[in-house]
């Protein structure tokens, strides 16, 4: 449905990465000034966690601030219209997700920017899957007691998610469509204020990004019973797959892109290209990523249209089959 084929994702992908550095034409002094890296979801979550730690490598690289700003609100529309309507000069930047660039064409009934005409791609940046967790009071300890916990009680338990329209978000969808479980979504703005509420028990159960829950774990603030990947993560390797839990060919997660506005000059986002996919390829920085439970890409700015292309009605098939809506 709306998963992502791993393999595919992961190979293809990948394979476009020694053809992504592409020639700089006229960018020599770009850039002259701080850089905004605008963020759709709030603070503490992964795709700010993530778009800091680029941020922090493009300052040490460019000799300017890059400076990361969260506007948050419906979905991660908020944040991406921002960047949608700026000046393409290759001062404001966006990291999103999937689920503005994709999820959110069928979630809402209407955009403020299309995905495809008002962005200039620059990469994918990183495959990120998610995790269902509950809260320790919750009397299940495996996908299977989970499953037959829930069927038993439709309707009267909710999932909280890093917002409408996020791969979490559709990552429970999909579950619900897949078994014919009833729970009620709760949204919130980013993994990281869904954390806290799952982990002071005001929410029993939450599909969250790996790099958000895999911190709790140990604690045993939260229980983790399953990823939504097709495999394992090796960051968390010993808990097992929804797949293998027992539902076969379930896959859904995340993946994480940077964009500029439509018009951006071509040799700008040649010189982002380059810079940004340079970066992911450092051992150190692969190594950071693949600690934060995610798969390093790095691409052409045309794999990232490929798959917005691809994503787009697939998202739309499970979003229609699921029946979810936003408020």
């Amino acid at each position: 449905m709306g998963s992502i084929n791993r393999r595919r994702f992961v190979g293809g992908m990948l394979a476009s990465i020694g053809s992504a550095a592409l020639p700089v034409a006229k960018a020599a002094d770009y850039p002259t000034k701080p850089i905004r890296l605008i963020i759709p979801f709030g603070a503490g979550g992964p795709t700010d966690t993530l778009g800091r730690a680029l941020a922090e490598r493009l300052t040490a690289q460019f000799g300017q601030n890059v400076v990361v700003e969260n506007r948050t609100g419906a979905g991660g529309n908020i944040g991406t219209d921002v960047v949608a309507k700026a000046t393409p000069d290759g001062y404001t930047l966006l990291l999103t997700t999937n689920g503005p660039l994709a999820g959110n064409l069928t979630l809402f009934k209407q955009l403020p920017y299309d995905p495809l005409k008002d962005f200039a791609p620059i990469t994918l940046f990183t495959y990120l899957p998610n995790m269902l967790a509950v809260h320790p009071s919750l009397p299940v300890n495996n996908f299977a007691e989970f499953i037959e916990y829930v069927k038993a009680r439709p309707n009267q338990l909710s999932f909280g998610s890093g917002g409408n329209g996020t791969s979490s978000h559709l990552a429970g969808e999909l579950l619900k469509v897949m078994t014919g479980i009833q729970m009620t979504h709760i949204p919130y703005k980013g993994d990281g204020a869904s954390m806290t509420d799952i982990i002071s028990g005001q929410i029993p159960i939450v599909f969250c990004s790996v790099l958000a829950g895999m911190r709790y774990i140990d604690s045993g603030r939260i229980k983790v019973l399953a990823v939504t990947s097709a495999k394992r993560v090796p960051a968390i390797g010993n808990v097992p797959t929804i797949a293998e839990s027992g539902l076969p060919g379930y896959d859904l997660a995340a993946w994480y892109s940077v964009m500029a506005p439509a018009g951006t000059p071509r040799d700008i986002i040649q010189k982002l290209n380059s810079t940004i996919v340079g970066i992911i390829n450092t051992p150190d920085f692969k190594a950071k990523i693949e600690g934060m439970g995610g798969i390093p890409v790095g691409s052409t700015p045309e794999a990232v249209t490929a798959i917005i292309k691809e994503d787009i009605p697939k998202w739309a098939k499970l979003i229609k089959e699921s029946g979810a809506k936003v408020d």
